[in-house]
């Protein structure tokens, strides 16, 4: 601990109390994701409960030049809560209140610490819900941050298109907000767009106003089988040429299927497989049946099997967002390495081919999983975080992976984000326009407060 940041933490534990820590486990627990990036711990967590008090706890950090890290979830997977450089890290998940609601023009504000679970459960009654799924149980501040997307993202869109303001918290300690509630603006710069996917490194955002969706008269969701991962991108791939509004197309290679069979007690059939849902009207979702229907039976895929019933479905989606459990559990005290890329659609089937290639003699087990209807696949290894050659061999496939989708024209991450894992890919991916991102960053942020050492290289 350095002199500088000795009296702000006393100033932070007079103020708050029992709500401010230097416990070695919590300071551990809020200096890392859920993936194998090694944790670097803050010097103390603060809990804050509202919006005035980010800003007071941001302002005093400021004026010391300490830095400040936001916490959500903690379900982040490419190093975005290291504490590389020390600080505080403010933990939001105390601020969970939905504030408003409106049914009229479908959207709504909630505080940051809002789960997205949490506020589905809080919207049922009104007949509305918010698509936005990236399989965690993430913090809507989060994933705003992190510009998240998910299994939804296909029909929905992502956290870009979702949000329609935000108030942040800049460097300074100032509190700003980003736009109103309309639908569109041409009212100045477009904020709210610069601090989604900012990952904290401009601001904290401390609340969020979200576009919701009325839910569907019409679910049903279906998987259907492939003796080819090659079969299966080539249908994806059709449906989406097509313009079929499908909610949600999965891809779940064989490897995967098993390992959610055991980690989930399933009996999927172990082929390579494309999962679906459909919303709509009872009309429109079986037409959009019978045309999906018929794209899979081209591409030699198999008759459906339904999960029509909402646990069935619950029990079918739960059993995806576990994937990344599912492979980490097939070894004792592994950790999970998850990496995504996203490309264009026409790519996709080369991309993912090419993947498969160099999974082929991997060592550690590892399962390519996506959301193909936008081109963003995953993959996800079990690895040993002592094992230094499995590291260096997990850190070359990923290499690999991700310079092939940027030499197609697709991108390093299409939902993790940057963090401290995929730094390095970013001048490659945007050329110079990252000197313009540092001018941006070095303008609202001159002392480098905001959670250093992510998003941009040093």
């Amino acid at each position: 601990m350095t002199d500088a940041i000795a009296p702000v933490l006393e100033a932070l534990s007079t103020r708050f109390g029992e709500r401010f820590s230097v416990s070695h486990a919590l300071r551990e627990q809020h200096g890392r994701g859920e993936s194998h990036h090694t944790s670097a711990v803050p010097d103390a967590v603060v809990f804050a409960e509202t919006t005035e008090e980010v800003s007071e706890i941001v302002t005093l950090c400021a004026a010391a030049g300490v830095p400040v890290i936001a916490f959500g979830a903690g379900t982040s997977l490419e190093g975005h809560l290291a504490a590389v450089n020390g600080g505080v890290s403010i933990d939001l998940s105390r601020m969970s209140e939905v504030l408003r609601v409106s049914a009229d023009d479908l959207d709504c504000t909630v505080q940051a610490g809002v789960t997205r679970e949490q506020l589905n459960t809080h919207l049922r009654d009104v007949g509305l819900f918010f698509p936005i799924d990236p399989g965690a149980n993430a913090s809507v501040g989060g994933m705003a941050a992190t510009r998240a997307s998910g299994t939804n993202a296909v029909r929905y869109g992502t956290m870009r298109e979702n949000v329609l303001s935000l108030t942040v918290v800049l460097p300074s300690g100032q509190i700003i907000r980003t736009g109103g509630r309309a639908r569109k603006s041409s009212a100045g710069y477009d904020l709210t767009r610069l601090f989604v996917g900012s990952e904290g490194t401009l601001g904290i955002i401390t609340e969020v106003t979200l576009r919701l969706y009325g839910i569907p008269e019409t679910i049903s969701a279906a998987l259907c089988s492939f003796e080819s991962v090659e079969q299966a991108v080539a249908a994806a791939i059709a449906v989406v040429q097509l313009g079929i509004p499908v909610a949600r197309m999965e891809l779940m290679d064989r490897g995967l299927i098993a390992a959610v069979n055991a980690y989930s007690h399933l009996s999927l059939k172990i082929e390579d497989t494309l999962a679906f849902e459909f919303h709509g009207s009872p009309a429109g979702v079986r037409e959009q049946v019978e045309m999906v229907a018929a794209i899979v039976e081209e591409n030699g895929g198999k008759d459906f099997e339904w999960a029509n019933a909402p646990e069935e479905r619950n029990r079918l989606w739960k059993a995806r967002h576990n994937a990344f459990y599912a492979i980490v559990s097939q070894r004792p005290n592994a950790k999970g390495w998850s990496s995504d890329v996203c490309v264009p659609v026409s790519q996709l089937g080369a991309c993912i081919l090419d993947t498969r290639e160099l999974l082929r003699n991997c060592s550690v087990p590892a399962a390519i999983l996506g959301h193909v209807g936008d081109g963003n696949y995953h993959v996800v290894f079990a690895v040993d975080p002592t094992n230094k050659q499995e590291l260096d061999e997990v850190a070359a496939i990923n290499s690999k992976m991700v310079e092939y989708a940027i030499s197609v024209g697709g991108t390093s991450t299409g939902e993790h984000g940057v963090g401290t894992g995929k730094i390095k890919y970013l001048r490659k991916e945007h050329g110079d326009a990252v000197d313009l991102m540092a001018v941006i960053k070095n303008a609202i942020d001159p002392n480098g407060i905001m959670n250093p050492g992510k998003m941009l290289p040093h």
